[in-house]
């Protein structure tokens, strides 16, 4: 569905991407994950044609990003980290207006507006004013927006970005919702984010790709590559330290005080399996051994290993540098996405006849004998 192969970006001699390659097939929810600024929303507005790229290729549903991007942006869905709303309008007339820059049939727009409110919990929120509504509610607009063309592909720039924890949970489960039925792609900094909804990660750091598999696999690779063991041990600091770094394999050991002589330990080793060998060396000290435990890594200690393990030197997230200070190489791709937002003077409460865009050129798709009872 979505093949990238050496994609790069540059802004003169600085670099936003450098040779990022990865697929995502049909039907999955891939996790985009990096730090901030690492260059995950570049790669966001390259797919969705927003800006060009330097070098490399991609395609979604086999079309070019880069020469077909009319027909690719039939087929996407996107969220941008600032969700483009008019505050203004309510939010069945914002979706009608979205459905016709979109080029849906005027006689199917009903439908597609009925079935992304239904889909995005808003249909007690139709007619109700975009700035008025909270911040989730908001971020559920911008996912009707994203999904009432009904598109195969969405994707999703930081979409939980400014929520509190429970219109992040709200936004996160309408998510795997929408995954059901879409190709996604979810960019985001928020490790339990990606570890909940997403089947599959890449991790980009510095504009490079560090890392391409499930978050299960990639977990038993850190898994044997070294574990993390803790225990509860009853006995002198000194001697229990003294007694763990003894061990071969053992790579830090880390003791916090817990009361009644005991200690909290964390043993880091460079062996998948140190259990056994710990046990043995603490009871044969004579120390006490009140647990122990393997502690499975989350999708962070993944992360902050791998990043870690894959720094190189910075490269830098696009800055936003104004058209009569970038190249023609700079300016040269994206045509206008069709979600673009136009400047409107309607009343928030009246459906806009005109729009300070040009209309979408005719398709085939479009049949122009149909009225449109919108424009």
């Amino acid at each position: 569905m979505i093949e990238v192969q050496g994609l790069t970006k540059r802004y003169g001699a600085r670099s936003a991407l450098v040779d990022v390659t990865f697929s995502v097939p049909r039907g999955q929810v891939l996790g985009f994950l990096g730090p901030n600024g690492a260059g995950k929303s570049t790669t966001m507005r390259i797919l969705t044609g927003y800006v060009g790229a330097s070098g490399g290729s991609a395609t979604i549903d086999g079309f070019d990003v880069f020469s077909q991007s009319r027909e690719v942006r039939r087929r996407v869905g996107y969220l941008p980290e600032v969700t483009p709303l008019y505050g203004e309008m309510r939010v069945e007339p914002y979706l009608r207006l979205v459905c016709r820059l979109r080029g849906v049939r005027p006689s199917e727009r009903q439908a597609h507006i009925d079935r992304a409110i239904e889909a995005c919990g808003l249909a007690e929120r139709r007619g109700d004013i975009i700035s008025r509504l909270s911040r989730g509610l908001r971020q559920r607009v911008g996912l009707a927006q994203a999904v009432v063309h009904d598109p195969a592909v969405l994707i999703l720039d930081e979409p939980t970005a400014g929520l509190d924890p429970a219109q992040t949970r709200e936004t996160r489960d309408l998510i795997t919702e929408l995954g059901r039925n879409h190709t996604v792609v979810l960019s985001s900094h928020v490790l339990s984010e990606v570890q909940a909804t997403c089947e599959r990660v890449v991790i980009i750091d510095r504009g490079r790709l560090v890392a391409d598999d499930t978050p299960a696999a990639l977990s038993a690779r850190m898994r044997e590559a070294g574990a993390e063991v803790q225990a509860l041990v009853r006995g002198e600091p000194d001697a229990i330290e003294r007694t763990l770094r003894g061990i071969e394999g053992v790579r830090d050991v880390r003791l916090h005080p817990v009361g009644d002589g005991e200690h909290a330990v964390t043993v880091t080793s460079t062996q998948p399996d140190l259990q056994d060998a710990i046990a043995r060396a603490v009871v044969g000290a004579g120390l006490g051994l009140r647990e122990l435990r393997t502690r499975a890594l989350s999708l962070e200690d993944i992360f902050l290993q791998v990043v870690g393990d894959a720094r190189q030197p910075a490269v830098v997230e696009e800055p936003e540098r104004p058209p009569a200070e970038q190249t023609p190489a700079e300016q040269a791709p994206a045509e206008r996405p069709a979600a673009e937002r136009p400047t409107i003077e309607e009343r928030a409460d009246e459906e806009p006849e005109t729009a300070a865009v040009e209309p979408p050129e005719p398709r085939a798709d479009d049949h122009p004998d149909e009225e449109d009872p919108d424009g």
